[in-house]
């Protein structure tokens, strides 16, 4: 069955991502992720199941809209170089432009219990997914080396890209994060290209 969605759906994520930055995810009630959204805690359960619902429904939501928006962005006349180098600013981008998701990505999914974190990676395959294919792309044309292991590569784009948001959410988002995607573009690719 899928999610009920709507305005009021909306406005529950976006309401959760403000109070999980500010109390946490463990201090994040649903009461309290209601009063934000201006609805009663009942209506949270008809979009809802709980709390962790909750908080992989907006990933989910979130992640999704992200990785859809960037597909629309990747045009097929740039080259691979270009389209890792969009990939990884948008990346740092959004995040930038939302320092309470910021908080919920690189802190408060982490610190969430086994169950949470297989649907958490479930829903990062899409993202994946989308690494995967520029990077296979980039093999075929020549811009990587063939026998590169893209399950690595994978791991290095997005660890790194990661790892760089994390340290300015723990920073408390003191720079520009978006100046860094230049930098961090050309340190990756540089270690993948063919030679």
């Amino acid at each position: 069955m899928g999610k009920k969605k709507g305005p009021k759906y909306n406005q529950i994520i976006d309401a959760a991502v403000k109070v999980i930055a500010n109390h946490g995810y463990h201090q994040a009630q649903v009461s309290k992720i209601a009063k934000e959204a201006g609805v009663a805690d009942g209506t949270i359960y008809l979009y809802f199941e709980n709390k962790e619902d909750i908080l992989t429904s907006l990933f989910e939501e979130k992640l999704g809209s992200f990785v859809e928006y960037i597909r629309t962005q990747l045009t097929s006349d740039l080259s691979t170089e270009k389209k890792f180098l969009i990939l990884i600013r948008k990346h740092l981008e959004q995040l930038q432009d939302d320092h309470h998701l910021a908080v919920v990505t690189q802190l408060e999914l982490r610190q969430s219990n086994t169950d949470l974190r297989l649907k958490i990676n479930e829903i990062l395959k899409g993202y994946l997914v989308l690494v995967d294919e520029l990077l296979t792309e980039g093999k075929e044309n020549g811009f990587f080396q063939a026998d590169l292991d893209n399950r690595l590569a994978r791991q290095m784009i997005f660890g790194t890209v990661d790892e760089v948001v994390t340290n300015w959410v723990m920073k408390e988002c003191k720079y520009d994060l978006v100046s860094l995607a230049e930098p961090v573009h050309n340190m990756l690719l540089g270690g993948l290209r063919s030679s």
